[in-house]
Order: structure tokens, then sequence, then C-alpha cells
């Protein structure tokens, strides 16, 4: 079993476990750690993904996937069940969890293929790449998906058991993308970039509001800033 591939497929697991620490949390504490984990995952695209999307391909090949990411989140919040449409409680509780379980569960088809395919390819350190890349911003995915669960009073087993599926989806696609020849490489800058595109969509259209909805907003705001540098820090020590 090839370590990269597990190891970027786990990360999305190893995230979500200090979600479950969390509980009967105050709304402050809520927007402060979904502020968080957007500052996170803003980093994780701009300073990860985006970067390695240009490394192998250049800005057209960029735009197309972050704008694929953009319009298919797009598509999908739209068949779901969504807070605008009914401003109650209970529909407000329901939307945002959903929303983010089936994007992410989506997006990580083309990013488990990207770095199956990186493995498969004869550029030496592409498949450590790309596979550190995934991995690294499925730390903030997992710890966001078992966030959710658990503030919306999903059963703790349960909201991992969704969690480690996201992660499987991203695993079995990784082991189809290996599979794959080097005549396929080209798909893996557009699989970052529409990773990268996926995860700001959730960051700008989800996150970024649930944490400014209650008058916590200022304090959101350092919350998303040491999310950010957070990730860039990690980042750089990793390298």
């Amino acid at each position: 079993m090839n370590i990269g591939i597990l190891f970027s497929s786990l990360c999305t697991v190893l995230g979500a476990l200090p979600a479950l620490l969390f509980r009967n949390v105050s709304h402050r504490i809520k927007d402060n750690l979904l502020a968080y984990s957007a500052g996170i995952m803003v980093a994780a695209s701009t300073y990860a993904l985006i970067p390695s999307t240009l490394k192998l391909s250049n800005i057209f090949v960029l735009t197309c996937g972050i704008l694929l990411g953009t319009v298919a989140l797009t598509l999908l919040e739209s068949c779901l069940p969504h807070a605008d449409l009914d401003h109650s409680a209970q529909s407000a509780r329901a939307a945002g969890p959903l929303l983010v379980i089936a994007s992410m569960a989506i997006h990580n088809i083309p990013e488990g293929i990207s770095v199956g395919i990186s493995y498969s390819s004869p550029l030496s350190e592409l498949g450590n790449l790309v596979s550190f890349s995934i991995g690294l911003q499925n730390i903030p995915e997992g710890f966001l998906i078992c966030l959710f669960l658990v503030m919306n009073g999903v059963p703790k087993q349960k909201a991992i058991a969704l969690s480690a599926f996201t992660a499987v989806i991203e695993l079995s696609s990784s082991y189809i993308g290996l599979q794959l020849s080097d005549q396929f490489l080209g798909i893996v800058p557009y699989g970052l970039a529409f990773a990268a595109g996926s995860m700001l969509f959730v960051v700008y259209k989800e996150l970024i509001p649930e944490s400014h909805g209650d008058g916590n907003a200022r304090s959101a705001t350092f919350s998303f800033v040491g999310g950010l540098l957070s990730m860039i820090i990690m980042i750089e020590c990793l390298k």
C-alpha cells in the first residue's frame, strides 16, 4: 500500500478527532472555531493547492479548475435543502452540514484521482508533493465535517463514521488514479485547482457568513487570520 496515498486520506480522520472534544459550546466559541477552520482552508487553497497547480501547469488550467470547483458546488447547493429557502431554525441547522458533507465527498474524488495519477507518473517527487498538499488541506476538512455534525446533534460515533466515509471515497479514487498511465498526468493540476475552488466556495458561502451571524464578526475575523497563519506556518515547517 502506498504510504503517501494512505496518508492523504487518513488526514481527514485525523482532523476530525479534535472536533469530538467540543460539546454544547456557545455561539461565540462556535463562530470562532468556524472562522479558524475557514482561515486554515483558505491557506491550504492559496498557499498549497494553487501554487502546486501553477507549478504543474499554467494560469489557464488554474482558472478552469477553480471555476469548475465553484460551479460544481453551486449546482450541488441548488440541489440540496438550503436555509435561504426557509428561514426556520430547523432548516438552518440542516442546510449547512449537508452541503459541507456532500461537497467534501464530491471534491474528494478528483483529489484522490490526482494523488493516484501523480504516483503513477514518471516524474520524481510529484506524488509526494501532491499527496502532501492534499493531506494538509484534508485535516481542516475533517475537522470541519465532524464539527458541523457534532454541533448539530449528530452522535459522535456517527460523526466520525461520516468523516471517515469521505476519506474512503478519496482513498478509493486514489487507487483508481494509480491504475491510470502517465498519459492522464494532465488531470492532476485540474484536480488540485478543482479542490481549491470548491473549498473557497464553502469558506465564502457557508463558513464566513455563519461565523459572522451572531454578532461575533470581530473576534471571528481574528480567528480567521489565526487559522490562516497557523496553516502557513505548518506548511513552512513541514517543507
